[in-house]
């Protein structure tokens, strides 16, 4: 038996996601699983802010339903994320909830990948508008701390890009 936690990410409460998300339910506590339901309109979870609290013990500033949900996350077996579709990625209230695992995640890293295919794919691609370039300056110091992009030469090529912006 495993314990399961779903999550739904939005949407109409009879919709279609709310349907399967039933469906999956029954079919888990039909197979012996004990399985829990949390939805996020009912569930207010507000997206990350970076300010880094949770990395140094002390909860978070966010006065939101996310620190309940902790010890029900690391107590799952399983967690189930279930969301309408929206602008062809998962609805904005499972993208915050997601967010927050920033606080239980064990390894850091930087990529801009997501960021940039989304833009690609949605801003580009589907709205139609130009692609004039990007400035991405990952890395830039702790963000407990001062900034340090100065230290770096991200500042400069967001200079020459403002500058030449427009030269075509």
């Amino acid at each position: 038996m495993k314990n399961i936690l779903v999550v739904m990410g939005g949407g109409r409460p009879k919709g279609n996601t709310a349907q399967l998300v039933d469906a999956f339910v029954k079919g888990a506590e039909e197979a012996g699983h004990s399985v829990e339901k949390v939805s996020l309109l009912k569930t207010e979870v507000k997206g990350c802010l970076g300010c880094n609290a949770c990395r140094y013990g002390k909860p978070c500033v966010q006065k939101d339903g996310f620190n309940e949900l902790v010890p029900k996350i690391k107590g799952a077996d399983l967690v189930v994320f279930a969301s309408p579709l929206y602008f062809w990625t998962i609805s904005s209230k499972l993208k915050a909830f997601i967010e927050r695992f920033y606080c239980i995640a064990d390894g850091f890293f930087w990529t801009f990948e997501q960021a940039v295919s989304y833009y690609q794919f949605a801003v580009v691609n589907y709205i139609g508008f130009h692609d004039r370039g990007m400035v991405l300056a990952g890395g830039c110091g702790d963000t407990n701390g001062k900034p340090r992009i100065d230290k770096t030469g991200y500042l400069q090529e967001a200079y020459e890009f403002g500058k030449n912006i427009c030269m075509e």
